[in-house]
């Protein structure tokens, strides 16, 4: 059974720094797309960064050149180090995987694993 689960998320204020972690089980990581979403209150849930099984990355415009996905396939763990955070980049963060190469990697629909998600919360 594939199982998910997020840490790292906490209070931090603008221009801060947070390095999220995704500790994954019961599958062959490579074998796999992984993907961070994140929604926020009164919000849709929203693609933020996704690595390929061929270790390609892809970033929703709003975070590039400010958080990378990566992954250590040792310690079974994929990252999110999140940089210059703003307030806007409040609310839960979840990651996701998907069995396979996927067509966008920022795609709810693209996933059928999920985490219960860790809270981020960014002041100003």
């Amino acid at each position: 059974q594939v199982r998910l689960a997020e840490s790292g998320g906490g209070s931090v204020q603008a221009g801060g720094s947070l390095r999220l972690s995704c500790v994954y089980s019961g599958y062959t990581f490579s074998s796999y797309c992984m993907g961070w979403f994140r929604q926020a209150p009164g919000k849709e849930r929203e693609g933020v960064a996704s690595i390929e099984t061929d270790g390609s990355t892809t970033y929703t415009d709003s975070v590039k050149d400010r958080f990378t996905i990566s992954q250590d396939k040792g310690k079974n763990t994929l990252y999110l180090q999140m940089n210059s955070l703003k307030p806007e980049d409040t609310g839960m963060y979840y990651c996701a995987a998907y069995p396979g190469p996927v067509a966008h990697g920022l795609e709810e629909y693209e996933y059928n694993y999920w985490g219960q998600g860790t809270q981020v919360t960014v002041s100003s």
